[in-house]
């Protein structure tokens, strides 16, 4: 209904236009030079030749020809960028060079910064959906904090849409591809009112696709048998103000609406937990050890659903003035997700996280940016200041499922007699439910009822001011020299309310001197030798205190329970940036650079724990009150040659970088709740190419890009982590961070007859192995692969109508986005005596993010 809505709306939009008198448009023709190629990193228009930037700049024509819609399309055309997502499409992270911020938690912010006409969004998964009609995407690699700001210590993701125009136009599209997909968009752009200086924009867009995944509800209470689908509409407006030929202004309203179930995931791995799930599930409910995971069945008796809702408003004016060019752009912004998911991915009933209103995050956001530019023969200036008001919301449950209890109890029992079997003592592993009974002193079903758990809340308040100056001195007529410096001032004040809706009765059981002596009585029952208890015995002690241990998990603690903190912090810092470029002809530039970089810290918006309360304290039961973490710091070196060869119709540049950072913020899930480290040091070092070449061939264009980029964690062992889950880091490659990446297209344009044209693009991105996994776990490895893209058209001549054929990962290569160790499924083996990772120690069941698989159809485009 919704779809058919929007599209009937789309269809009106153009019909409209088309009763307008249309303005004779020429035929688009494509400049085939390099000069073409404008981009904005510096803030001002340049060529893209003339900026000491590594920039891959795609422009609207391959975007189209490549089927990019958002952030994570982009990645077949750019080497060096991986986008994933996890949990739900909010959950997007972008990497470049290999660094990049995990998306599961909202108390950090994004490595690599996301810009839309201008507007900087907040975390990469509020930049995540249809982008519309686009100008231009400049991927900008490494530090851009001068221009751009904090939290673009990795690089920029500058995104430019089409602006209205003074001569009517419209454009329709429809879509129908495999997976039921089906879709529709329309434009339509031209002057209000018959004047010559307001011109408007529309677009509007729905689409939606049955789901990737096939699900396996169990005995439910969720029916849904498909997961990863598509569901969403977006309306985008812009009025552009010209009253003269020195000002202009434009206003920008959007609103998206996603509804969707994603995202399950799949067994890549099954652990020995496995055969409880499968009992307590009554059936197969976890995906077994000889299951291909690429057949893409999930199990889930919860199910993933998932609302997003993003919506803002942007004015820019840009006015000449006798002092410069004053530039102003004014924003607000409210982003919302609302999501379930069946925390164990099992259909047995154990955690899940119910949407209900009770399980979202919400980003309000103010931004204000002034800019003054102005140049003379010697010196190209601009001063600016930029101020954000970002206000954070967020609710958050976990709660017990019916089989938690039983589940837990049974699972206890399985360890503490796999490690009591080598001294001979025979357990009782029967009724863990039963086990759970004789611990707590509940009526079985009562210590950890189905429906409480925890139900946390989260208010942060982040404020920025920030002044900024970027100048090139141009020393001779080929030799320039750029300073740029920036001071930030960055504020977050958080409270934190908490609550254990049951009490965490089940945990306060047993905290006790009573309740861990009904242990011990509790164990003794089931053959564990009384002697082991005396006292002084640390076997006996360790045995009750692992029962504790895991009775009192985050969600289930009452030391939580009625708990509310504040706390706040402040950073004021500079980042700043120093170039020295040289052009030694018309067709080779060359540049040398350093910049460092800033991301703001932060705080982590989840339940922490350890032995004494503090983040670096052991395995212990104790809430973390200091939940914040440092800011992350880089300095990074570049030396580049651009060049524009045989009549300025090839592009060839190259960049050596090397990168260092200090306090790298890793986000990582160590199976029952995230926490947040400060890495001491991580370096990246490599090479970017880019290619570009207008061929003699009338209509074929080539282009592609390499990067090497040997991004590693330091030697440190990782601050901490007394249990040593982290112990594989040191030394090691990040994950999601190929040594190796590339990318390459091919674009061909050819007539056919008089009246029509036929169009085809190839575009294929590798990359070679890396962890999917944060703690870097072997059983998480992605091995190399290629994903293509193909798409054909014919139409005609002039655009009026085309008809095209696409397939996107043509060739069906399965892929993990991310892999991750199923909750309370097993162990790694790792301890705090035992810091060596051994295969044959390792227990985990791993579940992982599946890449989408080979989609295909047919796009119907129109123009009027």
């Amino acid at each position: 209904m919704r779809f058919t809505q929007v599209l009937c709306g789309t269809a009106s939009a153009v019909v409209l236009a088309g009763l307008t008198p249309l303005a004779a448009q020429a035929q688009d023709t494509e400049t085939q030079t390099v000069d073409s190629i404008v981009v904005t990193a510096q803030k001002r228009e340049q060529n893209l030749q003339d900026v000491p930037v590594v920039v891959t700049a795609v422009g609207a024509k391959l975007l189209q020809d490549t089927g990019v819609r958002d952030i994570k399309d982009l990645t077949i055309l750019t080497p060096g960028l991986t986008v994933t997502s996890t949990s739900s499409e909010a959950s997007t992270t972008a990497r470049i060079r290999g660094v990049g911020t995990v998306g599961d938690n909202p108390g950090l912010e994004s490595s690599v910064g996301v810009v839309i006409d201008g507007v900087y969004r907040p975390r990469n998964g509020v930049s995540f959906g249809d982008l519309g009609e686009m100008e231009r995407i400049e991927v900008l690699k490494g530090p851009q904090g001068t221009l751009f700001g904090k939290n673009t210590s990795a690089g920029v993701i500058n995104i430019v849409t089409k602006e209205p125009e003074f001569g009517f136009g419209a454009t329709a599209e429809a879509t129908v591809g495999n997976y039921n997909a089906h879709g529709a968009s329309a434009s339509v752009t031209g002057p209000l009112f018959g004047t010559e200086t307001l011109a408007a924009r529309l677009y509007v867009a729905a689409r939606e696709r049955d789901g990737y995944n096939d699900v396996v509800t169990g005995k439910g209470p969720s029916k849904r048998d498909q997961d990863a689908d598509q569901g969403f509409y977006t309306v985008r407006g812009q009025l552009l103000f010209v009253p003269d030929d020195k000002s202009s202004f434009k206003l920008i309203g959007d609103y998206t609406k996603r509804d969707e179930n994603c995202c399950g995931a799949v067994q890549i791995r099954t652990g020995p937990t496995s055969a409880i799930i499968n009992a307590l599930a009554g059936g197969k409910g976890v995906g077994a050890l000889t299951d291909n995971p690429y057949d893409r069945v999930a199990y889930s008796n919860r199910g993933a659903p998932s609302s997003i809702e993003d919506k803002g408003v942007s004015l820019e004016g840009n006015i000449e003035t006798p002092f410069g060019d004053l530039t102003s752009i004014s924003a607000i912004r409210q982003w919302r997700t609302d999501n379930g998911q069946d925390a164990d991915f099992t259909t047995a009933d154990l955690a899940y996280r119910n949407k209900d209103g009770t399980n979202y995050s919400q980003f309000t956001t103010y931004t204000q940016e002034l800019r003054l530019a102005g140049k003379t023969d010697k010196f190209d200036w601009l001063v600016g200041a930029f101020l954000a008001d970002e206000r954070l919301e967020t609710k958050a449950n976990f709660l017990y499922g019916n089989d938690y209890e039983a589940y837990l109890g049974t699972i206890l029992l399985s360890g503490i007699a796999s490690s009591l079997a080598p001294a001979g003592i025979v357990l009782n592993q029967a009724n863990g439910g039963g086990f759970m009974s004789q611990a707590s002193g509940r009526p079985v079903g009562t210590t950890f009822t189905g429906g409480q758990g925890l139900y946390d809340q989260y208010k942060q308040r982040a404020t920025t001011v920030a002044l900024f100056t970027n100048n090139s001195w141009h020393v001779t007529d080929a030799f320039d020299i750029t300073v740029g410096l920036r001071y930030s001032i960055d504020k977050k004040d958080l409270d934190t309310y908490q609550t254990t809706s049951d009490g965490g009765v089940g945990c306060g059981s047993v905290l006790s001197a009573a309740g861990q002596q009904r242990i011990a009585l509790a164990l003794i029952g089931r053959g564990v030798p009384a002697a082991l208890f005396a006292p002084g015995n640390p076997t006996g002690a360790s045995l009750v205190s692992t029962v504790v241990g895991n009775m009192c998990l985050p969600w289930a603690n009452p030391q939580f329970n009625g708990r509310g903190t504040k706390q706040n912090r402040s950073d004021k810092e500079w980042s700043g940036t120093v170039k020295a470029s040289y052009r030694f002809s018309p067709e080779v530039f060359t540049y040398a650079s350093f910049a460092r970089g800033y991301k703001g810290g932060g705080y982590n918006l989840d339940r922490t724990q350890s032995s004494n309360g503090t983040p670096t304290g052991g395995a212990g039961i104790t809430p973390i009150y200091d939940t914040s973490f440092p800011g992350e710091f880089v300095d990074s070196y570049e030396i580049g040659m651009k060049n524009t060869l045989f009549n300025r119709t090839i592009l060839l540049n190259f960049t050596g970088f090397y990168q260092k950072y200090s306090d790298f913020q890793l986000n990582t899930f160590l199976g029952t709740s995230f926490v947040v480290r400060s890495i001491p040091e991580v370096t990246s070092k490599g090479v970017d190419a880019d290619f570009l070449w207008f061929t003699p061939v009338h209509g074929l264009t080539v282009q592609s890009g390499f990067t090497y980029a040997d991004t590693k964690y330091g030697d440190q062992k990782i601050p901490g982590d007394p249990g040593n889950a982290l112990a594989l880091l040191p030394g090691s490659r990040l994950s999601l961070a190929p040594k190796y990446s590339a990318s390459a297209s091919m674009t061909y344009e050819h007539p056919v007859g008089d009246n029509m044209k036929a169009r085809f693009n190839v575009g294929a991105k590798y990359s070679s192995a890396y962890n999917t996994g944060s703690d870097l776990f072997p059983p998480k490895m992605q091995e190399a692969f290629t994903l293509v893209n193909a798409r054909v058209g014919l139409g005609a001549a002039d655009d009026k109508w085309t008809v095209e054929l696409w397939g996107q990962n043509l060739f069906d290569k399965n892929y993990k986005q991310v892999a991750f160790n199923g909750t309370l499924q097993g162990s790694s083996g790792l301890s705090a005596t035992s810091p060596t990772y051994t295969p044959a120690k390792d227990t985990i069941t791993y579940d992982a993010f599946l890449g989408a698989p080979r989609t295909y159809g047919v796009t119907l485009r129109s123009r009027f």
